[in-house]
């Protein structure tokens, strides 16, 4: 007879924090535990990017007592918990339904096979090291790989179009063959100097200021993927850093149904 053991709420924090520790996020950043208490057993864990009321919702119709997202719900402090906000009202849902939320975000853009390394994987890189590593050199910020064969630029845009499903991939008018590729999953554009520095002739990330696009026509192609788009397979890597922990226990480890992309696309 097969026993199933139970799994408490702390060993999935536990698991997440062995592969992207807390120290590595970022120092505005609030990852970490967000709600809850972590010494119940679980009855059901939801992964997803953000958190948002439709999310909570389907926690509680799916009957699952943890989120696990991407994104952290409390980024900045709340001095009131009422209904002025979506945040304040998530917090309230999770707090009544006493459902757990966590959020894995920098810490996990930054550990080693984090984030990044799963754009890069989608994008098929070799050689692949962090853009701008740690002091420490337990982490990183950004990626930069090879390509597997130098390709044009047109075709290369194309490529990232279909791979992360873009309906709108903004680029600059870089024309240069393609072969050294510089990422970053979201608000990158930060790295953009060292992208430069190290050589790439791209730069993809989530989101990007207009004055970065200028300057660079010849020397690095930008393409700025869309936030949601650059970080949608995290939920991916979530569910395979956790699935070890969730092989032995009938407790099912769920993805989210609900796409929580805020923008929306008129083309």
């Amino acid at each position: 007879m097969i026993i199933f053991a139970p799994v408490k709420i702390k060993e999935v924090v536990e698991a997440l924090e062995r592969f992207a520790p807390l120290p590595l996020q970022e120092d505005y950043d609030n990852a970490g535990l967000q709600i809850g208490l972590t010494e119940a057993d679980i009855s059901g864990a939801l992964l997803c990017l953000d958190v948002t009321e439709a999310v909570i919702a389907e926690a509680v119709s799916r009957g699952c007592n943890l989120i696990v997202a991407h994104h952290p719900l409390l980024f900045r402090g709340i001095k009131c918990v009422a209904d002025a906000n979506d945040v304040q009202r998530c917090v309230r849902q999770a707090i009544k339904h006493d459902i757990c939320i966590y959020a894995a975000h920098t810490n996990l853009d930054n550990a080693p096979g984090g984030v990044n390394f799963a754009i890069a994987e989608k994008l098929g890189l070799e050689n692949v090291t962090f853009l701008l590593p740690r002091p420490d050199g337990k982490g990183g910020s950004g990626l930069i790989g090879d390509l597997k064969k130098e390709m044009p630029a047109a075709d290369f845009l194309k490529t990232v179009k279909e791979t992360f499903h873009i309906a709108c991939l903004m680029h600059n008018d870089c024309r240069k063959p393609i072969r050294r590729v510089a990422l970053c999953g979201g608000a990158g554009e930060f790295l953009m100097n060292t992208a430069v520095s190290l050589g790439a002739d791209a730069f993809l990330t989530g989101e990007i200021g207009y004055h970065y696009f200028f300057g660079h026509e010849q020397e690095i192609l930008i393409g700025a993927m869309g936030h949601y788009q650059s970080e949608q397979f995290t939920i991916d890597l979530l569910e395979k850093i956790l699935s070890p922990l969730f092989a032995e226990s009938k407790c099912p480890l769920l993805k989210t149904g609900i796409d929580t992309n805020p923008i929306h696309y008129l083309v």
